[in-house]
Formats: C-alpha cells, structure tokens, sequence
C-alpha cells in the first residue's frame, strides 16, 4: 500500500510510452501526487510529483503532440494541492494520536489492574474499545477483596467521552471505599447511587437526556457455595455449571444508579449456588449486542453453553477471538467482561 503511488506512476508512465499518442496516457499522472497525499509524508509526496513533471516532459520528446504543458501544469497543480492535504493529513493524526494518549490514561483511572487468583477464586476481565476514532466509553468494573467477601462490579455509564469515563470514576471509587465499609450489599448499591448522582449534578449532561448507568453487583464468600447478586439493571451474568448454562435473572430489579430518587430505591438481592469449577460470566450490553453484517446479535448464551470447562482467561480469550470474528472486527459500543472460577478443594497427597 505504501508504494501503490510509485506503481500507479510507473504503469502510467509506461502506458503512456507502449501505447499511440491518441490514447493520451499521460494526463493520469497527476493521480499519483493526489494517492501519495492519502499515505505519504509532504516531502515524498512533492518529489513524486516532480517525478512525474520530469517524465512529462521527458514523454514529450517522444510524442510531441501530447499537449505537454497543460498537463505539466495539471501536475504541478495536484502536486501543490496534494502537500497540503498531507499537511493536513498529518496535523490531524497527530492531534488524534494525542486524544487517544488522554483518552487511554482517563479510561485507567477506571479500569485499575486486579489479581487473577483471590483464595480459590480465578478471574480475568476483558475490556475492548469500540473502533470509533477517539471515543472512550463508561464501561466499567472493579474486584475488591474485603472481610465480608469478594464482591465484584461491572457497570456501564450511557454515552460516551470523556463525560462518561468522570461517571465511571466516580462509581467505581465510591465502590473501592463502600465494599470494604459496608456489611450489606444494598448500602452499597446505595453509595454507588449517591456518588453517580453527586457527580452528574456538578457536571450536568449535555442535552436533555439524563446520564445514568447500569451496574450489577456481586458478592462470592470466599468458601464459595453461593454467590449474592444485586442487579441494577444491568444484563444478567451466565453461569456455566458442568455444560449447563444458567441465566442468573433477577426476581425484582433494582433501579438503576442516579434513578432512585425518581423511582424508589427498592434493592434486591438473589442468590444462586455456585459450585467448584462453576464459570461465571459478567458482561456489559456491547457484548450481546455486537452485531454481524447481516444486523444479528451475537448469540451470547449459545455460544457460553457450548464453551468447555476452562480457566477463565482462556474463555475471555475464545470470547474476544469470536466477538471480533462475529462482527468482522468492527464493534459499535465499548465492551468489558469479568469471569470467574472456583477452584475445587485443594487435596492432599497420598502418603
């Protein structure tokens, strides 16, 4: 690709040369200044074009009816045009490149590193941009290791930006405090809510619509046994138990963050059983809704009740291939999953 302007130039060139003057091959030289502006730097691009005047002028001795000096004249012409669309090209990459550097480190305010392996517990995340110039989302998790268990957190904000990372910042940090201060689940739905609410009323959304996230908590005793989930309306996590896929639905949802004071905070919590070796799956919305060419939905509960048993980073890892397989690489919204194991009960050699 990065020599296509060459080629083009000497197939012309060539043409130009092998074919009767009627034919007039020669007035495409221009196009090669005009497709070495799309990939090349100023410098190369303008000598590519006073290649091509040297060989114009060069043809014309050869064919001196060519009608040599209007297109001379239209190569010089594309030639000036064309470095400044490179200039231009360039100045936008790079302030681009200097967006996504911002954009990268805002998003690792949110998305902190976390241990693979807490006691018996394996987890893994994963966390995909959407392919969408600059634009960084309000996805969202965090694990947390405290006395009353490992409780988990996986969120996304509505809209996107720089607005929507601040909202998922400020969830995710009254999360890191609230888990470890707070006995019951509910009063940290309940911190989480306040702190959403705090930060969208210093820093308003723009437009009419109001900003708000799901979010969906859950809390593993470090024995496992059961696992506690709390769900603001976020999609329900999938747990895989010996082939068998269970959709963790929950009874009566609860309001999603900085909505309770518009419709009640009503918090509820379910329990499920979780076995050794069990898989669960905690996902954000982009992940069921990534979409093939032909408008359908990745089939997320068909293709988790057909997974092996596994370790959860070879389940990300199969999970990211065909998501990005599925969609031919092109996803519409940010994507983020945690999953987790249980190991089973460690046994002791036989003597």
């Amino acid at each position: 690709m990065r020599l296509s302007p060459v080629i083009l130039t000497i197939v012309i060139a060539s043409l130009a040369y092998n074919t009767p003057p009627e034919m007039a091959f020669s007035r495409l030289l221009p196009a090669a200044p005009a497709l070495a502006a799309a990939m090349w730097p100023v410098l190369p691009t303008v000598l590519l074009g006073t290649v091509c005047l040297i060989l114009m002028i060069g043809l014309s001795f050869v064919f001196p009816d060519l009608g040599t000096w209007w297109t001379a004249a239209g190569i010089i012409a594309v030639t000036v045009a064309a470095a400044y669309g490179s200039h231009v090209r360039l100045q936008r990459e790079r302030t681009l490149f200097q967006v996504r550097l911002v954009a990268d480190a805002a998003q690792q305010v949110v998305l902190s590193p976390m241990p693979h392996l807490l006691g018996r517990l394996e987890i893994e995340s994963l966390y995909l941009a959407a392919a969408a110039e600059a634009s960084i989302g309000g996805d969202f998790y965090e694990v947390v290791d405290t006395p009353h268990g490992v409780r988990l957190l996986i969120g996304d904000v509505r809209g996107k930006g720089l607005p929507a990372v601040g909202a998922a910042a400020a969830i995710v940090n009254a999360f890191r405090e609230a888990a470890y201060g707070e006995t019951d689940l509910v009063e940290v739905a309940r911190r989480l809510d306040a702190s959403s609410t705090r930060y969208n009323a210093a820093f308003p959304p723009e437009g009419p619509m109001e900003r708000f996230a799901t979010a969906l908590l859950v809390q593993i005793p470090h024995e496992g046994r059961h696992i506690d989930v709390l769900n603001c309306g976020h999609p329900p996590p999938l747990l895989l138990n010996r082939g068998e896929l269970r959709t963790l639905e929950s009874v009566t949802p609860s309001p999603l963050l900085s909505l309770a004071d518009l419709i009640g905070d009503r918090y509820s919590i379910d329990s499920f059983d979780f076995a050794p070796d069990d898989l669960l799956l905690l996902y954000t919305d982009g992940i069921a809704e990534a979409r093939a060419r032909d408008g359908e939905f990745f089939p997320l509960a068909a293709w988790m009740g057909r997974q092996p048993p596994t370790p959860p980073q070879e389940l990300l890892a199969a999970l990211h291939r065909d998501l990005l397989r599925y969609s031919r690489g092109r996803l519409d919204d940010d994507i983020a999953a945690l999953a987790v194991r249980l190991r089973g009960p460690l046994t002791a050699d036989p003597p």
